[in-house]
């Protein structure tokens, strides 16, 4: 891994984020301004509290843009060389991102880092898998430089289940004992960082994991040593599941999407330790032990708004 030089005072961005205020790109934005490249960060409004965080950021310049406002994504495209695509996920996504793809291509953008999924295939069961094979597709097509990044499940995910961790102890999920190689945000972000700053990513696709497959009887294991609690796993049906996620608020296309997620979870199409992170990075990924402890304040915080 090279080392970026630090683009002069006043430099205007030639990298525009996207999904900046989300937990991916919270993370790549801090790793950009500790870098000092600076970068355009696209937000909705950035008068939204989510965005105010990104204004202390050295470097970090806002624009507002919708994802369902092709213009507005243009003119947050203009001037900028390399792009980093992510939205959330919603049967919105898939035509979201292919008119970004297309606005970057008129915009003149070289290159395109695509956060993407793990086992991303256009033939896959799982929604999420086929919208993102689909883009990826696009993007090789449109003929810009493009990076994937292909990580598997978050270990920030957990945190959905924090509430249930808390009042009683246990971590609920439809996957008996199949085996997940999660990897760490903090991992994902660093490899985006990396293709955005230096050179020899291009038209690369990383398969990002952390340093071990694990059960989750195996992860709540480790919460409760971090935790100092015990933290039991409950392996339960995908119609339970769904009830969960629903009952969270989470819209039905979503909560259907993670279910099927979970079942390819269930099949064991996830258990691969990959080398991504270390080939994008350079760095070994971060292991679940480390991702428990650095985090323990955060399971154990019942305050409102976390």
């Amino acid at each position: 891994m090279t080392s970026p030089q630090a683009p002069a005072t006043g430099t205007s961005p030639t990298i525009l984020i996207s999904g900046a205020t989300g937990n991916i790109g919270t993370e790549l934005t801090k790793h950009l301004a500790v870098r000092g490249v600076p970068f355009r960060a696209m937000v909705r409004n950035p008068d939204e509290k989510s965005a105010q965080g990104l204004r202390d950021l050295s470097g970090a310049e806002l624009v507002a843009a919708d994802f369902n406002d092709p213009a507005s994504v243009g003119r947050a495209l203009s001037g900028i060389e390399r792009a980093f695509l992510l939205t959330h996920s919603s049967a919105q996504a898939e035509a979201q991102q292919l008119s970004f793809v297309e606005q970057a291509r008129q915009a003149g953008v070289r290159h395109l880092i695509k956060q993407s999924q793990w086992a991303a295939s256009a033939e896959s069961p799982v929604r999420f898998l086929r919208y993102h094979a689909v883009v990826e597709q696009a993007i090789e097509d449109s003929g810009l430089a493009y990076t994937f990044l292909r990580p598997n499940l978050f270990m920030q995910g957990l945190l959905a289940f924090k509430q249930s961790i808390q009042a009683q102890g246990q971590l609920f999920a439809p996957i008996g004992e199949a085996k997940v190689s999660v990897v760490d945000v903090r991992d994902i972000a660093a490899a985006a960082a990396a293709a955005l700053t230096e050179p020899g990513h291009a038209n690369k696709t990383y398969n990002l994991t952390g340093p071990q497959a694990l059960t989750h009887r195996e992860m709540a294991a480790e919460l409760s040593a971090a935790l100092h609690r015990p933290v039991a796993f409950v392996d339960v049906g995908p119609a339970e599941l769904l009830a969960f996620l629903r009952k969270t608020g989470m819209d039905t296309w979503m909560a259907e999407g993670l279910v099927e997620d979970y079942a390819h979870y269930h099949r064991g199409e996830a258990a691969e330790v990959a080398l991504g992170v270390q080939e994008a990075t350079g760095q070994p990924p971060r292991s679940f032990v480390t991702f428990a402890h650095d985090y323990a304040p955060v399971f154990n915080d019942d305050s409102p708004g976390h």
